[in-house]
């Protein structure tokens, strides 16, 4: 099963902006992906792990490794069609 890591800090705006599409997705696909939300700051290490340098940055991972990784806020649509074109 594919995960998706949603780094995020709660003062961080795009972020505030990304986080009731991300609630919204997460029912669409609860059945193929597992939905994971990261606050950067308290999980210093699992950021430094995946090399986060901006947020909000949603990082897919599969059999424990990355596969493809999105910055920034983006419309619902193209988030879903990104995570439609990682789950063929």
């Amino acid at each position: 099963m594919i995960k998706l890591l949603d780094f995020y800090a709660d003062w961080c705006g795009p972020c505030k902006i990304m986080a009731p599409v991300f609630e919204e997705i997460e029912a669409k696909y609860k059945d193929q992906i597992i939905f994971e939300k990261v606050d950067v700051e308290a999980n210093e290490a699992l950021a430094g792990q995946y090399d986060i340098r901006s947020i909000p940055t949603f990082v897919l991972v599969k059999d424990g490794k990355e596969v493809d990784r999105r910055m920034g806020a983006m419309p619902k649509e193209m988030l879903t069609n990104w995570l439609d074109s990682q789950l063929k």
